[in-house]
């Protein structure tokens, strides 16, 4: 049995199964992997290798769990198993099929095949999921004389198979629902901001809860609860269940340790520290149901005001704003007016903040009429933004 795939049975499981360096993969939303670097050191974990579009990490089961409970930057964590070429249906099949499953998953559990590809010679997701799923389930049945079922909503287990310039790896998906889930948000608005992307966004201020944040346009309330779980040291999983609590290796005195360790550093907010306004009060109940779901009930404070009557308590604080991008025909005119308005009033009411614009259309952040200290880039989803920072002396 080889080290990497090293899983017990269920029936032969000690009290601590026993640890196995894993080589693991934070996919990562483009723009904040440097985030995730550093957000994974603050956990222990050395020697975090950045790419484009994640970062690559060794650690134990340990620092497994802990980096799906804690990482607000991440999309989720894969665990490898196995990287071989690939250029054709055979040799698909034939490299995953190697891999010993049979330690992996039981024919009682259920599994999924996720597919990312990019210039290979394959170039068919459905296809390479198809002949993945093949080649785990022939390898299940050939030990165990039956085979697993798939289950593409909630299996068991995910297998994630990512195949670029015919190379082909392998990996677990131990985080199972993507991490930007945190499990507050109990309905979405029309244009809600990933949870990932304004963790982001907030860690690109600087903010570090000593003093104020305002969001003048907070929506369903993300920035503010992102900001409330990083000043209250709540890790974003705490309401949240993971793939590897599935997986035949889980150690659930290890996850109720981690668990019970997170929530005794959990603090409670000052009054005051963190508010949101909007002027559509149907956001605004959301944001306050929201907010409540997260754990921070009368800690976030959301007021209904038009962004003409906004205006911050305080001599010094962030300001962070996600205005429209004007993805629809005919919303430019509109939305110059918008952001004029934004740059009119972090210029009159704001002065002695620190302002922060995120937006996906450069043209319409010239009419905020300010010049940027600096740009930061990131994506959402696939639209390349600018989070613009203003010192508003």
């Amino acid at each position: 049995m080889s080290e990497k795939n090293h899983i017990l049975r269920k029936g032969s499981r000690p009290a601590s199964p026993p640890d196995v360096p894993l080589h693991c993969f934070a996919a990562v939303p483009r723009g904040a992997e440097e985030m995730t670097a550093a957000e994974l050191a603050a956990l222990g974990i050395r020697g975090a290798a950045v790419g484009r579009g994640g970062v690559s990490f060794t650690t134990g089961r340990a620092g497994l769990y802990r980096a799906n409970l804690w990482l607000r930057s991440a999309s989720r964590v894969l665990v490898g198993l196995a990287e071989f070429p690939c250029a054709t249906p055979d040799e698909l099949y034939a490299g995953v099929h190697a891999i010993a499953w049979q330690e992996l998953i039981t024919p009682a559990m259920t599994l999924a095949v996720d597919c990312t590809l990019r210039d290979s010679a394959l170039t068919h997701s459905g296809f390479v999921a198809l002949k993945t799923k093949d080649a785990i389930v022939d390898r299940i049945r050939e030990a165990c004389g039956s085979r697993p079922n798939v289950d593409t909503a909630a299996p068991d287990v995910r297998v994630n198979i990512h195949l670029a310039k015919n190379r082909c790896s392998v990996s677990l998906d131990s985080s199972g629902e993507p991490l930007d889930r945190r499990g507050y948000r109990l309905e979405r608005t029309e244009a809600p901001l990933r949870e990932t992307l304004a963790a982001a966004v907030i860690a690109l201020t600087g903010w570090d809860g000593t003093i104020p944040l305002v969001d003048p346009m907070c929506g369903s309330g993300t920035i503010p609860i992102e900001a409330a779980l990083l000043a209250a040291r709540t890790p974003p999983g705490l309401r949240r269940s993971f793939g590897f609590q599935r997986w035949l290796d889980f150690d659930n005195r290890l996850w109720d340790r981690l668990l019970k360790e997170a929530e005794g550093g959990i603090q409670r907010l000052p009054v005051g520290l963190i508010t949101g306004y909007d002027q559509d009060s149907r956001a605004l109940v959301l944001a306050a149901k929201n907010a409540a779901k997260a754990g921070f009930e009368g800690q976030l404070h959301f007021f209904h005001a038009t962004l003409e009557a906004f205006r911050p308590e305080g001599d010094k604080g962030v300001l962070i704003v996600n205005p429209p991008y004007g993805m629809r025909l005919g919303e430019e005119e509109e939305l110059r007016e918008l952001y004029c308005r934004i740059g009119d009033i972090m210029k009159q009411r704001c002065r002695g903040w620190t302002g922060f614009v995120l937006t996906g259309n450069l043209e319409l952040a010239k009419y905020i009429g300010l010049k940027a200290s600096r740009r930061f880039v990131l994506f959402n989803g696939p639209i390349e933004c600018r989070l613009l920072r203003y010192e508003l002396y």
